[in-house]
């Protein structure tokens, strides 16, 4: 397979692609439960809902879905739990720093785009030390749409003073490789995070597949000039 082309702007999901933020995510189900009388479940049963929020987190929890009467009441007390936990074991998976920085020295610009919403994303990127380095944040409420429509991605790359064509968006869900395709954006794969429950990655339609964030770097590389 061809590298991808010579982006000049690295566009990142958050949750499941730079960070491993399931730890927190799965903690704030379980803590719901255990306040319950429910016991905890297994990390494994969780962590493939992680890119999904709240949503997905108490549909396994709970067994609820955003139509059920109750789930307003648990989406918002999962977020004000989430809220005031959210980085506690949460971090970057390991190499991605050292790709961030690889970036940089190459001067080439970076972004995070997310469905997270911005009352999470801001201090999640903040508590991971990434606000500063970032060429554009976009969360899941900047702009009308959330992925997997491309308004994240045009609005991502017009804030970095680039066109959707000079980017590449790196993601760990299908709606990630859709947005990024409905937006002209060349699209990586990753198989190391947490990819949901739907269609295989490989049927996702993505340029190039990373499995690794070493093989993530490498596709990198053959993106910058």
């Amino acid at each position: 397979m061809s590298p991808p082309h010579r982006a000049r702007l690295v566009l990142f999901d958050l949750d499941g692609t730079l960070a491993d933020t399931a730890p927190d995510l799965a903690a704030t189900a379980n803590a719901m439960r255990l306040s319950r009388g429910l016991d905890a479940l297994a990390y494994a049963d969780l962590r493939p809902l992680a890119s999904h929020g709240a949503r997905g987190l108490l549909g396994r929890a709970f067994g609820v879905v955003p139509e059920d009467g109750t789930y307003d009441t648990l989406r918002d007390e999962f977020f004000a739990r989430y809220e005031a936990a959210l980085c506690v074991h949460s971090r970057l998976f390991d190499g991605i720093d050292a790709l961030l920085h690889m970036l940089e020295r190459d001067q080439r610009r970076w972004g995070i785009v997310t469905n997270k919403m911005a009352r999470f994303t801001d201090p999640l990127v903040r508590a991971l030390d990434l606000y500063r380095r970032a060429a554009c944040v976009v969360s899941g409420d900047t702009t009308a749409h959330a992925k997997p429509h491309p308004a994240p991605l045009l609005y991502a790359a017009a804030a970095a003073g680039l066109s959707a064509t000079d980017a590449v968006y790196v993601g760990d869900d299908l709606r990630d490789i859709t947005a990024g395709r409905a937006a002209g954006m060349s699209t990586i794969a990753v198989r190391y995070g947490y990819l949901g429950e739907a269609t295989p990655i490989e049927s996702w339609n993505a340029d190039h597949i990373a499995d690794t964030p070493a093989d993530l770097r490498e596709l990198l590389l053959a993106t910058v000039e």
